[in-house]
């Protein structure tokens, strides 16, 4: 299929701003639709390594991180963002200061920064590996241990059926157990049983029997593998016997000063213990004999999700259609919704500054999920749906997106809530201000729910200030309308705008 009619740039990349390592991939979407790889770049940043117990990221560690986006900023620069995804996981999840780090992050890149959950990290991960393989018959169970986090997935072809996000990884693991660099019997056998721990109530969904083959990915994977093939330990991916070899040999060395092994670099030594400990604890609890490994991971599927999103075969669509389904969405109403929402924006397009655009497709989402919450209650179920939008596993969404949705959802009717937009990222605060008073008079035209047509309306915006003109005589016959359009004058006027009819 030829992709000339999306517009898509030539060049498209992805960077993952990992808990260990922070890595750029920059491609060329080819007319046919396949990606030819022509750069990465990859600093070792353990960027999970500086947070402190407060779960404050240290400054030296952040000065590391944003001396890294310098250099990736350099080969971005001339791209839209339209071209181009920046992923934070499991240290930017959890660090208290995240929001502040971000901020400066996006400042260097001149880009945003999405910071997405372990579940869509774990289909994007799956994504990314199964676009690397060739297309088998049968269940896999892909295995990505991170820096802060550990992923799980089970998938069938190009699909994950069934996504975990684990509380552990290599450098969190390295930090509590070895941080001093020594490698005991002791040390080691405390790792394997606290990641067992952790992996065991995931063990009766994802244990042999549940899929046929079992893939590795990610930094640690590659390394472990790379040492055990070096070492002739395993010529062929990773056994399970040549993990207690690797197991043996870092015990013998004492210390990671001593370890002298082929195919182990001297990026990966600090960090290599931790990570070898949660992969011993996967093969025992998930009972596996033999792992392959696959070059491809997250920052992959984030390219191939990026592809998607552009030539419209957006993960997204399908999200909200089986949240409306799930949630028994009125459809009718949504549409009804949706529709005077798009009517409404084009009519405002050009009025608003252009930033408003790059979240058209959430004010659209948002629009057929504000009622998401009436299965929950019919009281303040604006409410209720906030908080589903908030928590619930929405594939390919990130936070910050999920954050959007939710403001809208909760604002789309009586009090305008301003604080929850300031709590959004940079980029979403005022557009989505913007494109929440548009969903707010959608909603009150349709409170009757019927499908009588709602009239040609002309509406004008000027910064703050919102003119809507209706035909002659329309509100007259509509006065339940114009009783609730009185109303709302006093609800955007709480929240700095002023509206006026006519």
């Amino acid at each position: 299929m030829s992709l000339k009619k999306y517009h898509l740039p030539e060049t498209v990349a992805a960077i993952d701003l990992g808990s260990n390592s922070f890595h750029m991939i920059v491609a060329r979407l080819e007319e046919s639709g396949t990606l030819s790889i022509i750069d990465r770049l990859r600093e070792n940043v353990r960027l999970g390594g500086g947070l402190d117990k407060n779960g404050i990221i240290n400054d030296s560690t952040q000065n590391r991180a944003f001396e890294c986006l310098e250099t990736f900023a350099q080969r971005i620069r001339d791209l839209p963002d339209s071209a181009l995804r920046i992923a934070g996981t499991n240290t930017l999840r959890v660090a208290k200061n995240s929001r502040h780090f971000v901020k400066r992050a996006e400042a260097i890149l001149n880009h945003p920064i999405e910071i997405i959950g372990g579940r869509e990290e774990a289909r994007l991960i799956y994504l990314g590996v199964a676009h690397g393989l060739a297309t088998k018959e049968g269940k896999r169970l892909v295995v990505d241990i991170g820096g802060g986090s550990t992923e799980l997935i089970i998938g069938r072809g190009m699909r994950p059926k069934r996504r975990e996000s684990l509380y552990t990884g290599c450098v969190s693991a390295s930090k509590r157990f070895f941080s001093n660099g020594k490698i005991t019997k002791k040390a080691m056998k405390a790792a394997e049983l606290e990641a067992a721990l952790t992996l065991f109530p995931q063990a009766a969904d994802f244990k042999a029997g549940k899929w046929d083959e079992a893939i590795g990915c990610s930094g640690t994977i590659k390394a472990i593998a790379s040492i055990v093939h070096q070492q002739g330990w395993c010529l062929d991916g990773i056994s399970s016997k040549s993990l207690q070899k690797l197991r043996s040999a870092l015990i013998d060395a004492k210390h990671i000063d001593n370890l002298k092994l082929a195919g182990l670099s001297e990026t990966r030594t600090a960090v290599i213990a931790g990570g070898l400990s949660v992969l011993l604890a996967i093969f025992k609890i998930l009972k596996i004999e033999q792992m392959q490994v696959s070059e491809q991971s997250m920052r992959e599927g984030l390219l191939y999700d990026l592809v998607g999103r552009i030539t419209h075969q957006d993960v997204r669509d399908a999200t909200v259609e089986a949240a409306m389904t799930r949630w028994s969405v009125d459809i009718a109403q949504a549409q009804r919704i949706t529709s005077t929402v798009e009517r409404l924006y084009h009519a405002t397009s050009g009025q608003w500054p252009k930033d408003v655009e790059h979240i058209k497709p959430l004010l659209k989402w948002a629009s057929m999920l504000h009622e998401i919450g009436l299965q929950v209650s019919h009281n303040n179920y604006h409410k209720h749906g906030a908080y589903i939008l908030t928590n619930a596993d929405m594939q390919g969404f990130s936070q910050q997106e999920q954050a959007l949705l939710a403001a809208l959802v909760l604002s789309h009717r009586s009090k305008f809530r301003i604080d929850h937009f300031k709590q959004l990222m940079k980029p979403f605060i005022k557009a989505g201000k913007q494109v929440c008073v548009l969903l707010r008079i959608a909603v009150l035209l349709h409170r009757g729910r019927t499908d009588q047509l709602i009239p040609e309306i002309d509406i004008t915006v000027n910064n703050k200030n919102i003119h809507l003109s209706f035909p002659e005589g329309w509100l007259d016959e509509h006065s339940m309308t114009l009783a609730d359009l009185i109303k709302e004058i006093n609800y955007l006027d709480n929240a700095g705008y002023k509206l006026s009819f006519e």
